[in-house]
C-alpha cells in the first residue's frame, strides 16, 4: 500500500477484531491447551478437527437460517474457481456433525468428541468478542439419555476447578421437544403481539423468524415484558419434564450447584432438552463464558441418519480473560535452561557444538547471536542470560577455548562460576540443574 501524497509504503495493519497471539501472551494459551487436552483424555474424548472453510449450506442447514449468525454474522464467499457458496467456520457444532456424517463415524456405535481452533464472525469487536476467536468444545454423539448430559456439565465444572476460575455459575433449562416449542411459540407470538410497540427492532424482526430468541435480548428496556412472557417449562410433556428432572439429579448427586433459567434458550435452532451456560459476572457484558446442550434434530437434519447428541463450546480468549481476573494466570517460566556466551569466530563453533549436544540431553538451550552479526562484549549477553530466565550460563571465551574448558555460572543461586572441561561441559550442567531442583 503506498501513500498517494509521499509515494511512501505505509504500514499495513491486522484487520479489526482478528487479533495476533504475542509470545507473552503465549504460555497462557499452551497452559489452557494442556490442560483441555488432560480433561478431554480423562473422559475418554477424541480429537477431531475440520477445515476452517465450510460449504455455506452447512451453517445454513446446521445453525438455523432465522439465527443472527446466518443473518448477518458470517464471513461468506463464492469461490471464483468454482462458483461454490463458501463460508468461515462461524461455530464448531455443525461443521462436526457434518464430519461425523460424511466419515460414518457413529456407524459402529456412540462417538464422544472434541475440538478446538479459530471461528469467524463479523461483529463488532469489543472486549471478550472478536471478529476471530477461539473455541474449544465437547460433542458427545449416538447417546439419548440424561447421563451424558450431566457429563459433559461435570466436564466443564472439573475444567473451571482446574483452572482456578472464580465466580462461575451454572444456569440450566430445557427446551423441550419440536412439537412443546410449536406450543410455546404460538403463545409467545400471541403474547408479544398483544405488546408489539413494546417491542425494539431485534424483536419486531425476531416475531416473524424466531420468537423465541427475544426471551435471548439483553436489552434492558425488555426485560420486563421478557419476565412476564409465557414459560417453555410450562408446555414441557412428561416425558421431556422426566429427562430434565434426571440431569438434575445427577447433579446434586455430583454436588454441581445451578439455577433454573426459563429464559434460557441458547441462539441456535438446533437445540432440544437440556441446554446451560456457564457465566460470570467478572467479565461485564460478555458474561457467558461456555454453553451448550443436547441437539438430536441436528444428525438428521444434517443428511445422516437420526442420532442423539450433545455438547458444549467455550470462548477461548474469554476464558482466559477470566484467568486473568481471578489471578489464576499460570506464572512465567524460563525459556530455557541454559544460555550459551561467546566471542564469535572459533569460540562460536565450540558453542554450537556444545549447544547442539545439550539439546540432545533434552536441556533447553539459547545460543547468542548478536542481532547486528558482529560479536558482543560477555556483559551485554550477560544481560541477555538473566533476561532469558535461564538457571545457568554457559561461557566460551578465547582464553577458554585455549585452555578446552568452559565457565559454567549459576544465574539464579549463589552466582558462583567454576571451569569446566569441554568434553564434560554437558555432564556438568547436567548435575548443576539436578543439584538446583533438589
Amino acid at each position: 500500500m503506498t501513500d498517494s501524497k509521499n509515494n511512501k509504503l505505509t504500514k499495513i495493519n491486522a484487520v479489526r477484531g482478528m487479533n495476533d497471539l504475542l509470545p507473552a501472551d503465549a504460555q497462557a494459551w499452551q497452559h489452557l491447551d494442556h490442560v483441555l487436552q488432560d480433561l478431554t483424555r480423562a473422559y475418554g474424548y477424541e480429537y477431531l478437527r475440520t477445515p476452517i472453510v465450510e460449504m455455506t449450506a452447512v451453517f445454513q442447514r446446521g445453525v438455523g437460517e432465522a439465527t443472527d449468525i446466518v443473518e448477518k454474522e458470517m464471513y461468506s464467499f463464492e469461490d471464483r474457481l468454482n462458483g461454490e457458496q463458501l463460508t468461515l467456520r462461524p461455530e464448531g457444532t455443525a461443521a462436526i456433525v457434518r464430519a461425523v456424517i460424511e466419515n460414518n463415524l457413529i456407524y459402529e456405535g456412540p462417538k464422544r468428541l472434541w475440538y478446538t481452533g479459530p471461528m469467524f464472525r463479523h461483529e463488532r469487536p469489543q472486549r471478550g468478542r472478536y471478529r476471530q476467536f477461539h473455541q474449544f468444545g465437547i460433542e458427545a454423539l449416538g447417546f439419548a439419555g440424561p447421563d451424558i448430559d450431566a457429563e459433559i456439565i461435570l466436564m466443564g465444572q472439573r475444567l473451571w476447578d482446574e483452572l482456578g476460575l472464580k465466580g462461575v455459575r451454572l444456569e440450566i433449562n430445557s427446551l423441550g421437544q419440536a412439537d412443546e416449542r410449536a406450543q410455546h411459540r404460538a403463545a409467545l407470538v400471541t403474547y408479544f403481539e398483544q405488546h408489539q410497540d413494546n417491542l425494539d427492532e431485534d424483536s419486531q424482526r425476531r416475531l416473524l423468524t424466531n420468537p423465541l430468541r427475544i426471551l435471548d435480548s439483553k436489552n434492558p428496556e425488555m426485560q420486563a415484558l421478557i419476565e412476564g412472557a409465557p414459560k417453555l417449562l410450562d408446555f414441557l410433556g412428561e416425558a421431556s419434564l422426566k429427562h430434565f428432572a434426571a440431569v438434575q439429579d445427577l447433579l446434586k448427586a455430583n454436588n454441581i450447584p445451578c439455577k433454573i433459567n426459563p429464559r434460557l434458550v441458547r441462539g441456535l435452532d438446533y437445540y432440544n432438552l437440556t441446554v446451560f451456560e456457564w457465566v460470570t459476572d467478572e467479565l461485564g457484558a460478555q458474561g457467558t463464558i461456555a454453553g451448550g446442550g443436547r441437539y438430536d434434530p441436528l444428525i438428521e437434519r444434517m443428511g445422516g441418519k437420526a442420532a442423539p447428541a450433545c455438547g458444549w463450546a467455550m470462548g477461548m480468549e474469554r476464558v482466559l480473560e477470566l484467568m486473568k481476573v481471578s489471578g489464576s494466570l499460570p506464572e512465567s517460566t524460563p525459556q530455557c535452561d541454559v544460555y550459551m556466551l561467546h566471542q564469535g569466530g572459533e569460540t562460536l563453533k565450540a558453542a554450537l557444538v556444545i549447544a547442539e549436544r545439550l539439546r540432545n540431553a533434552g536441556i533447553d538451550t539459547i545460543l547468542f547471536c548478536p542481532p547486528d552479526g558482529e560479536s558482543a562484549s560477555f556483559k551485554s549477553q550477560m544481560k541477555k542470560a538473566d533476561a532469558s530466565g535461564a538457571a545457568y550460563a554457559l561461557i566460551i571465551g578465547p582464553d577458554e577455548l585455549n585452555k578446552n574448558e568452559a565457565q559454567l555460572k549459576d544465574l539464579r543461586g549463589s552466582g558462583e562460576q567454576q571451569a569446566v572441561a569441554l568434553e564434560q561441559a554437558v555432564e556438568a550442567v547436567i548435575n548443576a540443574l539436578v543439584g538446583s531442583s533438589e
